[in-house]
């Protein structure tokens, strides 16, 4: 268990926040899955959100089954960040997340996202004008500092906890970096160290059971936030969760198992979005599913024009009856087809490199 302020969660393992992907029908999903302690919402622009457009609205939407959840905030006006948390708050936030981390140009050239790591006495006052007007636990996202010179997140930790900050997620990667590169784990042990009451959380490229463990050991963080470890396996909180507890990795899911997860994740997205926004939206997610489905070329080409549930029932029954000629004779993929990443990093339980899991294109670039 982990307290975040006040808020006391179930699980150290968290939802990053992807922007286009982590939206309300995939998070409760993969709630409903197990082993999750937060999840976060997509990033969500304060100034959008005081002038309540519509866009912001659909970003934040949630409901009783969708607890507890953070909101991610980005801008860098303080009168704008302190209004926006504080509707955040009476629409039922359970948290409130300021993005220190965002990499892409749009949201750092207004000074939010990473610039914010530039100036920490400008930063702080900015949080701390938060955390005076709100309840619920204020959060930030960061990463390790600008580029490999400007390592300034153990100082920008360490002042955010003294003005009440409650907890800081700290991705191993510099701005310059991206998601590209190696996730520095001792960048991160830096940022524990520098704080001493708070939680930190540690985020990037914890795509295994066995990566999450070993970033919670080399790191000494209090718990592991996962991004694109989960779009590539939805089961990989509830996995990790039993991993931590004994040691021993869970079975894989079979293959009616993930189908039955990934009509799920349809049928909510057409619940949330109306079937033909949201099986538009699917056609992008649908490929993710499908990375773990064995071999699936026929499959994501049909997806790929999909408009429809009952379309969707056709897809997927004529990709099951493709599918047969992988199998054996007890319905199992024959050795040569089973999935298995190219990067043999996933055999071994190490940090996947970034080209084994690609990052999702989102509406903010590449986030």
């Amino acid at each position: 268990m982990l307290r975040l302020g006040a808020l006391e969660l179930a699980s150290n393992l968290f939802l990053s926040p992807l922007a286009g992907y982590t939206n309300l029908p995939f998070r409760l999903t993969i709630r409903e899955l197990g082993g999750l302690g937060l999840c976060t919402t997509e990033l969500v622009n304060a100034r959008s959100l005081i002038e309540k457009r519509d866009k912001a609205l659909k970003l934040i939407e949630s409901n009783a089954r969708d607890r507890p959840l953070a909101v991610q905030l980005f801008g860098a006006v303080p009168e704008e960040m302190r209004d926006a948390a504080q509707c955040l708050e009476s629409l039922g936030a359970d948290a409130i997340d300021i993005n220190m981390g965002c990499p892409v140009r749009k949201v750092c050239r207004v000074g939010g996202g990473s610039a914010m790591m530039s100036e920490l006495s400008k930063t702080a006052a900015l949080a701390q004008g938060i955390v005076r007007v709100v309840r619920v636990p204020v959060t930030a996202k960061m990463r390790l500092g600008w580029d490999d010179a400007n390592l300034t997140a153990p100082d920008l930790a360490r002042a955010l906890e003294d003005v009440g900050v409650s907890a800081v997620f700290i991705h191993g990667r510099t701005r310059e970096q991206g998601f590209g590169g190696c996730v520095n784990l001792a960048g991160i042990r830096a940022v524990v160290d520098a704080v001493r009451r708070i939680p930190v959380i540690g985020n990037g490229e914890v795509t295994t059971p066995q990566a999450a463990k070993r970033m919670l050991d080399e790191t000494g963080c209090a718990g592991v936030s996962i991004g694109r470890g989960a779009f590539y396996n939805p089961w990989i909180f509830r996995q990790t969760e039993a991993f931590l507890a004994s040691g021993e990795l869970p079975s894989e899911p079979p293959f009616e198992e993930r189908v039955r997860v990934m009509c799920r994740h349809l049928d909510l997205m057409i619940e949330v979005f109306g079937e033909t926004h949201g099986c538009r939206m699917f056609r992008k997610v649908a490929p993710w599913h499908a990375k773990r489905l064995g071999p699936a070329v026929e499959f994501k080409r049909r997806v790929a024009s999909l408009s429809s549930r009952a379309q969707f029932d056709d897809v997927l029954a004529e990709y099951r009856a493709w599918r047969a000629q992988f199998l054996d004779d007890r319905g199992e993929l024959l050795p040569r087809f089973a999935p298995t990443p190219s990067n043999p990093s996933f055999m071994t339980g190490e940090p996947a490199a970034p080209s084994a899991i690609p990052t999702p294109r989102g509406p903010v670039e590449t986030w």
